[in-house]
């Protein structure tokens, strides 16, 4: 009896290390408390990247226009990166999200989510943001709309691309143009300006071995 129960206490410490190990490990974070130089701070007539009351601030003031920054300079190859994202003020017709694989402005992946519940993955190129499948965003009632915050989660792993919402699957694609680069955050008009976003609570962290092989 001694023997099973000393097994069985056994298999738990062994299944505990086991979470413990397959953890994600954190590469970078930011909860935007102090603004310690890490991000770009840029203002002009166009748009506003700035530290912002404990979060970090995209204000897009013209039309059809994408403003984005970057933290420091680093780069990584697969990520699994997390944002809470509120919209601010401005129309609901918008997107905002998280950037990886930045190698310069016309170089990156972006998963996106809208106010008004769509979403979509894009690849930016010379040419402009190119969405990655389906031909166009697509609704989803996963995101909470209006003035809110939403759970963003970007995953680039491999060639694979995984866009979630509040802790939902909602899109996923592949591509291999781009293997390595810079983190970022994002926003976008399309018709109406004055989108208005924070973003809090930014990580980035390191897919477990198990996304990684998925990912390829």
């Amino acid at each position: 009896m001694k023997y099973i129960v000393r097994l069985s206490i056994m298999m738990i410490i062994i299944t505990i290390l086991s979470a413990c190990t397959s953890t994600n490990k954190v590469l970078f974070s930011d909860d935007f408390s102090r603004s310690n130089g890490n991000w770009d701070e840029y203002t002009d007539d166009n748009m506003t990247t700035t530290y912002y009351e404990n979060a970090y601030r995209i204000l897009v003031n013209l039309e059809n226009y994408d403003a984005w920054a970057n933290p420091a300079d680093l780069s990584f190859t697969d990520v699994q990166v997390e944002v809470d994202a509120t919209k601010n003020g401005g129309p609901d017709t918008n997107d905002y999200g998280i950037i990886c694989r930045y190698k310069s402005t016309d170089s990156y992946y972006y998963g996106v989510i809208a106010s008004d519940g769509y979403y979509g993955i894009y690849k930016k190129t010379a040419e402009g943001g190119k969405q990655l499948g389906m031909g166009g965003e697509q609704f989803t009632d996963k995101i909470t709309t209006g003035a809110v915050t939403n759970h963003i989660r970007f995953d680039c792993v491999g060639s694979t691309l995984s866009l979630y919402v509040n802790g939902n699957l909602i899109d996923q694609q592949t591509d291999s143009s781009y293997t390595d680069g810079n983190v970022g955050l994002i926003a976008g008009s399309y018709t109406q300006s004055g989108v208005d976003i924070l973003f809090d609570n930014f990580i980035v962290y390191q897919p477990t071995p198990a996304q990684q092989q998925s990912g390829n």
